[in-house]
């Protein structure tokens, strides 16, 4: 068996998003990376499951696999895998076996940065007026409000709360701009969920969930699921209008120097709206995570 002491045992006993169920092949199997190991996914027999690929050379599509056969859970719609021996399972997120929302997966998009990177991005606030303008923000109205920030420790996560915004299109279906309500939480390294008004349910949240399988120290595939309240009436039009913000997302992100997050309170100076940002970063070096960041000043 390949000894993989070599990878960071935070990253390497973690669960990892792999696939998403729904847009698994029926049959064979098929190849993805997993902190820089290569990995089939598929069905063996009437089993669904992951192995490491061996060493030697990729099996063809449909093949069945010799390789170390990997632990895995399906949740959220989604099969996740882990390298190692992760310390606690998967984080849970309850919306999601609530029976009267609707649930899609937006898709995978490769993105050229490191997965905490890819997870800041999405915490930030700020960039919506300059970014996603006429969508997530407009100028004026480029202030972030003072949220407030916890960090617990059983289990390990982030949460934001007290997120407001002005957005002037908050959803796929809005035709006119509000004040729109946050909360962030951030349950895993690579993971963070959303919870946002919108809906016509005012008591209750969609959840918008960003799941980064972490490619390698510099590459992420960002898988996108969303949990709604509200009818879906045209699932196109929903999956454009979020396509549209992870395609302005993406370019900005791929020229951010260096590619992978920097830990180090001195390298990047942060402002007030930075908080989720500052406490994400002091949340993964307390942790003493390495896979996809940078821990010195450098």
């Amino acid at each position: 068996m390949e000894n993989l002491s070599h990878i960071d045992p935070i990253a390497r006993d973690e669960w990892h998003v792999v696939a998403s169920l729904e847009e698994l092949p029926s049959t064979g199997m098929f190849s993805t990376v997993l902190l820089g190991q290569r990995i089939l996914i598929g069905r063996h027999g009437d089993r669904l499951g992951a192995w490491r690929e061996p060493q030697a050379a990729a099996e063809p599509s449909g093949a069945q696999t010799s390789g170390t056969e990997l632990p895995t859970i399906q949740r959220f719609g989604y099969l996740w895998a882990t390298l190692g021996d992760p310390p606690r399972d998967l984080f849970e997120i309850p919306e999601f076996d609530e029976p009267d929302r609707s649930r899609i997966v937006q898709g995978v998009t490769r993105v050229g940065v490191s997965a905490p990177r890819a997870v800041e991005n999405f915490l930030d606030m700020g960039h919506f007026p300059f970014v996603h303008t006429g969508i997530l923000g407009e100028e004026p109205h480029t202030e972030v409000k003072p949220y407030k920030v916890d960090v617990y420790s059983d289990p390990p996560e982030i949460l934001v709360t007290d997120c407001e915004f002005y957005q002037p299109q908050a959803n796929a279906g809005s035709e006119t701009g509000a004040d729109t309500e946050y909360v962030y939480r951030i349950p895993h390294p690579f993971c963070a969920v959303l919870y946002k008004t919108g809906s016509t349910r005012p008591n209750r949240r969609d959840v918008i969930a960003l799941f980064g399988q972490p490619v390698g120290e510099d590459q992420v595939l960002v898988h996108i699921v969303i949990c709604l309240l509200d009818e879906v009436t045209d699932l196109a039009a929903m999956r454009s209008f979020h396509q549209t913000i992870l395609g302005q997302d993406k370019p900005i992100l791929e020229n951010q120097v260096p590619k992978r997050l920097p830990l180090d309170s001195r390298s990047e100076v942060p402002i007030r709206a930075d908080a989720a940002s500052a406490a994400y970063r002091r949340w993964l070096r307390e942790r003493g995570l390495r896979y996809g960041v940078v821990t010195g000043s450098g």
